[in-house]
């Protein structure tokens, strides 16, 4: 897939005012723990949720340096495939979906490695900016996140709309599926993540909110969705 890159971010402060947080084959079948979403939406059970923001979270470790405009962030790396489906919606326009906004992902990979930083400096794996389309939908293809101490397992959103950073925030998983994912594959060597949800410095009283809907099994690969509320 074609990719564009270009500079952004060198000046920024890499943690930000609250400090860091120390922290798809795709298959089909029933969602694993679906999550609540935070924006007006039909779930697995036909029960319509809330519209609301979603909370913000600290940019935290660590953000992209060089941005990377590409769906497939993966670049080789192994671990369990995920289609990873992100909407974004206005709450203050009744949740409508928002055309042409910039969504950014970022994550570490299956031994708990950022691209661009540290030993991985001139890697640039498992990054991608996508534009929303008329639905507000962007998909990435990507791989389930690992772990590293001390954090949950997350993957970083950021939603600019107009050049202007309307969002930062996080999506967890259920702990479920990462027990399934973290006992299989690439990910065995380093076992299950320490870190829960309910335990974790971020999700902690937000996770309810911050939880992606997910379908799959680790043979297969998953499916996930999660909504973004901003107000603009």
């Amino acid at each position: 897939m074609e990719q564009r890159t270009f500079g952004r971010r060198e000046a920024m402060t890499i943690f930000g005012a609250a400090g860091a947080a120390l922290a798809f084959g795709c298959a089909s079948g029933t969602p694993t723990d679906p999550a609540t979403t935070t924006t007006t939406a039909t779930t697995t059970n036909g029960t319509s949720t809330s519209c609301a923001v979603t909370p913000s979270e600290t940019v935290g470790p660590y953000p992209s340096v060089i941005d990377l405009i590409r769906s497939d962030v993966r670049e080789g790396k192994s671990g369990t495939p995920v289609a990873l489906t992100i909407t974004v919606v206005n709450v203050n326009g009744g949740c409508n979906p928002v055309a042409n906004a910039n969504v950014e992902i970022w994550q570490c990979d299956a031994g708990g490695n950022y691209s661009e930083y540290g030993t991985q400096r001139s890697e640039t794996y498992l990054r991608g900016i996508q534009t929303t389309n008329a639905s507000g939908e962007v998909t990435f293809t990507t791989i389930y996140p690992g772990w590293y101490q001390g954090r949950a397992t997350h993957i970083h959103v950021e939603v600019v709309v107009n050049g202007a950073s309307v969002k930062v925030t996080q999506i967890g998983f259920p702990e479920s599926v990462n027990a399934a994912v973290y006992a299989t594959g690439v990910y065995a060597s380093r076992g299950a993540n320490p870190t829960s949800n309910a335990g974790d410095s971020v999700f902690a009283d937000s996770i309810a909110s911050e939880l992606a809907t997910i379908f799959g099994d680790p043979a297969g690969g998953y499916t996930a969705t999660f909504s973004v509320g901003i107000a603009v």
